[in-house]
């Protein structure tokens, strides 16, 4: 028997103030695309910017449906329209924020497991890492190198691509 331990980094910041330029715009834009959220049932707004290599920002948004579970978490919409638009496009760095009416989001929200596949999917199909940045609004950052961080046992089966 082999024991083996996972570790993961990630840097935490008190507010964005503390980013790079760069990533603070990633992150005011993942706050924009909560006005397009489509929640009416959960009250649940989530946000999502992605940046691109060329330098093109692209928005997502979760939109429900009364037919549960037939919606799609903010992530997804962004990367599936990332590769229906710009199939080839190299994805930087993505930044996640969440809001609610109902409640005061003390903590950074992150992503669910279906939509960190659905990344790290993305990231094995660019051979390059994604950098996910989780933002509370007027709060706590989490900022991770990688998809691989998160989730480091992803789905893979190679003989699938054949």
């Amino acid at each position: 028997m082999n024991v083996i331990n996972l570790n993961i980094s990630f840097e935490q910041y008190e507010s964005i103030n503390e980013l790079t330029l760069a990533d603070r715009l990633l992150c005011e834009n993942a706050e924009q695309a909560l006005a397009t959220s489509y929640s009416p049932y959960s009250k649940f707004r989530v946000g999502t910017a992605i940046r691109l290599a060329s330098g093109e920002t692209i928005l997502g948004s979760n939109q429900e449906n009364l037919a549960y579970p037939s919606g799609l978490c903010a992530e997804r919409v962004a990367l599936f329209s990332i590769g229906a638009t710009h199939p080839n496009a190299v994805i930087e760095s993505m930044a996640i924020t969440a809001q609610t009416d109902n409640f005061e989001i003390l903590k950074p929200v992150t992503s669910c497991g279906g939509c960190l596949q659905v990344m790290a999917e993305f990231e094995r199909k660019q051979n390059r890492e994604i950098e996910v940045i989780f933002y509370c609004l007027n709060g706590e950052v989490l900022k991770v190198p990688s998809v691989k961080s998160l989730l480091p046992f992803s789905f893979v089966e190679d003989r699938l691509e054949r």
